[in-house]
Parts: C-alpha cells; structure tokens; sequence
C-alpha cells in the first residue's frame, strides 16, 4: 500500500512541476514590452528633432572660429 501512495505521490509532483514551468498565457510584457519600446523610441527621437531643428537654440557645439583674443592693455 505504501508502494502505491508512493507512486501517486511522484505522480503529483511531476504534475505540479510541469505546471509551475509552464506559462497559461502572456503576460503584459510579453503581449506589448516590444510595442512600449518602439512607441517610447520613436517618441524620444521625435523631440529631440523638434528641439534641434525648431527651436532656435545655438548650441555652440564647436569653438574653433568664434573666440578671439582681446588685446593687451599697456600700464
């Protein structure tokens, strides 16, 4: 008898594994994870190319032709 309640045991262990391994249906992340990425992608690009190309800023990205030196001023 005890053999028997053994084998049902293992039975229902197995069981009980193979379910907790197995997923019954998407989630959220794997029903829109890519879909938030892209939207939140293209979303950030798009401000940033409203801010470089429309909003006057000077970015001074580059110094090489817009300093001068002051002249020296005799005691």
């Amino acid at each position: 008898m005890t053999g028997s309640l053994c084998l049902i045991a293992r039975g229902v262990q197995r069981s009980v594994s193979r379910q907790t391994h197995h997923k019954a249906a998407p989630n959220f992340h794997d029903k829109y994870g890519n879909l938030i990425l892209a939207s939140g992608a293209l979303f950030c690009v798009s401000i940033w190319g409203y801010v470089i190309t429309q909003t006057g800023i000077c970015w001074n990205l580059s110094p090489v032709g817009k300093v001068t030196p002051k002249e020296w001023k005799d005691q």
